[in-house]
């Protein structure tokens, strides 16, 4: 361990330090204030003579005649499988008023890449409960798929919905409820918003196959860059150590971004766009990339990352460049949410980039293809003739025309609208999805198989017919 008293600036989060010999990047560091406190950091640049430190818990206190430590190794993680059921801060310390970790092992939080030889295709799938997510944009084992939403919107009910029902169907081989975990990192959150998320985990009952971690807003924003590096390396611990399916649900990557933006700005780094880090997208990339199946290991990471788009703008940086690094997103839509639809999903910008490897026969149903297909195209013409009506009146439209704009009603109410408390399993889904389509003329299911029409249309009565025949 070095110490030194060499402190020659205070800037924001960051500490400037001289040094005499080398010091590592990422090196964990101590600084002991004059009156005894003793404050976390991390090296964040290291040249000859001086080094650049992040303070975890903030700079406020720290003068120059404090200690600086150097503790010789990286911000390591303890991890074991009794994490679950734990509530730790944004920095792996518990706050649950539980006993300290025990760990098995401790591993560095930067985690190793995955060899792409090694890496298994993800295409099976993950019941999340919710109709807009399972029958239209389904989430697969491995997948990285993340929600947009924007400021008021409710996406941390869609977040708590998602970490109490999903899981990994029975009827899958080696799938088995007892072998899925959550693993919550929140980041820059409120104290209300933590006091919901905690209420929900114990009410729930979810809590006890989770592990949540907790930044708060008025906790320090660098401590918000390790959180999800935190989060991530405990879900590989689990997954890959411990066979565990993980789903990793991050919220608000928006807060990340502005941490880095403010650790950017206080190094006097040149900006990017809208002042964002040039390297925002590789550091994004790091994150979002560890999700995933290896090949010869039965568990899996899949991640969906939250964030919300200032002012509700795709093209903002951090939608686009997490739109470019994952694998489709969810759009939770204001105009949906201004209705009272729960959850206000808005399935047509929406998109689950690998949801055909992972729907289908032996997967999920073996009609899930053709009726997202179809309820997608049904829905698409709907809103299509919402906009002629504001112009022309219903009136004007034939009977066929009404018949879409009666589907993207009910479309709504019936299929996206469940409410934040409704669990709906595949096969559920799918009957909805078919009830609403046995509404349309069955000349209009032009993407659907005969056999599935002969089957399935028109909803209970063809079901009897069935029946009868047998």
């Amino acid at each position: 361990m070095k110490e030194y008293k060499t402190i020659t600036e205070i800037s924001g989060p960051l500490v400037f330090a001289e040094v005499d010999k080398p010091i590592g990047y990422d090196e964990m560091v101590e600084i002991e204030t004059e009156d005894g406190e003793i404050r976390r950091g991390q090296v964040l640049e290291s040249e000859d003579g001086l080094v650049a430190i992040q303070v975890f818990e903030g700079t406020s206190g720290i003068d120059k005649n404090a200690f600086v430590r150097f503790q010789g190794e990286t911000l390591k993680m303890k991890l074991t499988e009794n994490l679950l059921g734990r509530v730790l801060s944004g920095s792996g310390e518990p706050i649950d008023g539980g006993p300290p970790i025990e760990p098995d092992e401790r591993r560095d939080i930067v985690g190793a890449a995955i060899n792409p030889y090694a890496r298994e295709y993800p295409e099976e799938f993950i019941q999340t409960g919710v109709s807009a997510i399972d029958g239209m944009n389904t989430l697969v084992r491995g997948q990285k798929l993340p929600i947009f939403s924007g400021s008021g919107l409710p996406h941390n009910e869609l977040a708590l919905q998602i970490a109490r029902q999903a899981s990994v169907p029975e009827e899958e081989e080696g799938g088995d409820d007892s072998e899925f975990a959550v693993i919550f990192g929140a980041m820059g959150i409120t104290a209300e918003e933590a006091n919901e998320f905690m209420d929900d985990f114990e009410r729930t009952g979810a809590l006890e196959r989770s592990v949540v971690f907790m930044n708060l807003a008025d906790d320090p924003a660098v401590e918000r860059t390790v959180t999800p590096r935190m989060a991530l390396t405990t879900a590989e611990y689990l997954a890959f150590d411990k066979d565990y399916h993980v789903l990793v649900i991050l919220t608000d990557m928006t807060n990340y971004c502005e941490a880095l933006r403010e650790i950017g700005a206080a190094r006097e780094e040149v900006p990017g766009r809208r002042g964002y880090p040039g390297y925002m997208y590789t550091d994004l990339a790091q994150l979002y990339e560890r999700a995933g199946r290896i090949q010869g290991r039965e568990g899996s990471v899949t991640q969906i990352p939250i964030l919300t788009m200032p002012g509700d703008d795709d093209t903002h940086p951090i939608p686009d460049l997490t739109g470019y690094i994952t694998e489709g997103q969810i759009y939770v839509d204001r105009d949906l949410n201004s209705q009272g639809v729960q959850p206000p999903v808005n399935v047509l910008p929406s998109l689950s980039r690998l949801m055909d490897d992972g729907i289908g026969e032996g997967l999920t149903r073996e009609d899930h293809a053709d009726v997202s297909d179809q309820m997608y195209a049904a829905y698409a013409e709907g809103e299509d003739l919402r906009d002629l009506v504001n112009i022309v009146g219903r009136e004007a439209l034939s009977d066929r025309d009404n018949k879409y704009l009666d589907f993207a009603d009910e479309f709504e109410s019936g299929f996206v609208d469940q409410g934040f408390n409704t669990n709906r399993d595949i096969g559920e889904t799918l009957d909805i999805g078919w009830d609403l389509l046995s509404t349309l003329p069955e000349a209009e299911l032009n993407r659907i198989d005969e056999e599935l029409i002969e089957k399935y249309y028109g909803g209970d009565e063809s079901v009897e017919e069935e029946a009868t025949a047998d």
